[in-house]
């Protein structure tokens, strides 16, 4: 049944029939995802080798990870521009494209010019994958409807945990039995296979299309377009926009202090795991990161019960506590408990992550349509930000200092400014609640909230 006031109903309305007709479209995307994230995973592991080998410095390596950070830095800062110009489905569609495009050339690419093609991926590479996240990421409302985002994310972060695992777990035995360039091929066919679905779905928003404006709650977008020049924002106005929703900026501040404590036990797992076996250095990286998935993927299957038993979104609360737990999580990985303690606490780093992603990006597709964009593309920006800076700093750190210390230090620090975002957010919610209560309609007895609450 239509809504009275002429809109057309989106993905998310008409009850569990509409729900449903709008939820399966979205499985298959996720689905294509999974399968690209599964190739870019896999490729992580046999670009660096190959890169090691090609070039026979261990420079390179760090050096072609510097220029996939940065590519992914500068889409970032693009991204919401060119979400407000074209559409969400089109942007995904060609970030596939081009990554199937520049692994076939890297295929076929001489073997005097393929570092010059590995730095095209690597450019590449980083900067559709930024692109394609915050697409997906702020096109979901628009796919499912705003009463499932807590679901939708949750699927997002399953599909991703599952293909993290696949890709590192199989990345060693593929390059062993069949080489590099079959671990290319199998990447570049898993872009193909996105580009695909990707093509074959209906997918809203974006500037392309009528979802891509400012709903009846996000009022609070206008103005920030350039006069004269609709569907063009003003990348400034839109970000200082973005920052004025309470608590949103110190939440872009804590993913980055996150994404910086993050590099810092990337760059340390295999160093405390070569230190645990000398001879057998893979086993504990392997094992912890396998662990990690499975808490991921049991976290999700969580959330995503309770978003469909409530209906309700995990709120931005649950990131600042999944932020705290994960970090305290992953400094007590490297304290050197008996292998079960560990087991377990690897487990918990990986639920108390999934539980940080989904409520991080719930909290952000709360934001009008112009506005999330622009506010998906800063987040990916200062998050490349702090994991290349992490990288750089923890690396030169773990020559002088143990991997506890380091990565104690790193991850300390995003628990204080988890403890001080709490803090804001309880306060802004306690005045928010004093407000209510004091207001005309609370002492007549009405809810303020209406129905909706």
């Amino acid at each position: 049944m239509g809504q009275a006031d002429g809109r057309p109903e989106r993905a998310g309305d008409g009850g569990p029939a509409g729900r449903a007709r709008g939820e399966r479209p979205f499985r298959f995307l996720i689905a294509g995802y999974a399968l690209s994230s599964y190739g870019t995973f896999l490729n992580m592991v046999a670009l660096n080798l190959f890169v090691y080998e090609t070039t026979g410095r261990a420079l390179a390596m760090g050096l072609f990870m510097a220029v996939r950070l940065a590519s992914g830095f500068v889409a970032g800062l693009t991204a919401g521009g060119l979400l407000a110009r074209f559409t969400a489905k089109s942007l995904m569609w060609w970030a596939n494209v081009a990554q199937a495009a520049v692994m076939l050339l890297l295929v076929l690419a001489p073997g005097g010019t393929r570092t010059g093609a590995l730095l095209a991926v690597s450019v590449v590479v980083g900067a559709c994958g930024t692109l394609f996240m915050v697409a997906l990421r702020s096109s979901i409302p628009e796919m499912v409807g705003d009463d499932r985002r807590s679901w939708a994310n949750s699927l997002s972060v399953t599909g991703r945990s599952l293909a993290m695992v696949a890709g590192f777990a199989s990345a060693g035995v593929v390059v062993s039995l069949v080489g590099y360039t079959a671990a290319f091929v199998v990447d570049l066919i898993t872009f193909v296979v996105c580009a695909v679905t990707v093509a074959l779905l209906p997918i809203p928003g974006g500037g392309g299309g009528k979802d891509a404006r400012p709903d009846s709650e996000g009022d609070s977008g206008r103005g920030t377009r350039e006069k004269g020049r609709p569907g063009r924002w003003r990348r400034p106005g839109a970000f200082l926009a973005s920052a004025a929703v309470p608590g949103l900026g110190l939440m872009v501040v804590l993913r980055s202090v996150d994404a910086f404590g993050s590099s810092s036990h990337n760059a340390a797992l295999p160093v405390h795991s070569a230190a645990l076996d000398t001879t057998h250095p893979a086993v504990f990286v392997s094992a912890f990161w396998c662990l990690w998935a499975l808490g991921n993927v049991a976290a999700q299957q969580v959330i995503q019960r309770y978003a469909g038993r409530t209906g309700r979104a995990v709120g931005a609360p649950g990131f600042g506590y999944g932020t705290c737990l994960m970090s305290g999580a992953f400094i007590l990985a490297f304290a050197g408990f008996p292998s079960a303690a560990t087991a377990v606490i690897a487990l918990v780093a990986g639920a108390a992550d999934g539980l940080t992603e989904v409520s991080y990006t719930s909290r952000l597709q709360t934001l009008p349509a112009g506005l999330r964009a622009h506010a998906f593309g800063l987040s990916a920006t200062v998050e490349n930000l702090g994991f290349g800076v992490g990288m750089i700093l923890v690396a030169a750190a773990l020559d002088r200092y143990s991997p506890l210390t380091v990565v104690a230090w790193s991850h300390g620090a995003a628990v204080v400014v988890a403890v001080v975002f709490l803090v804001r957010v309880s306060g802004a919610r306690g005045r928010a609640d004093a407000r209510a209560t004091h207001s005309p309609a609370s002492r007549a007895g009405v809810d303020p909230g209406g129905p909706e609450r």
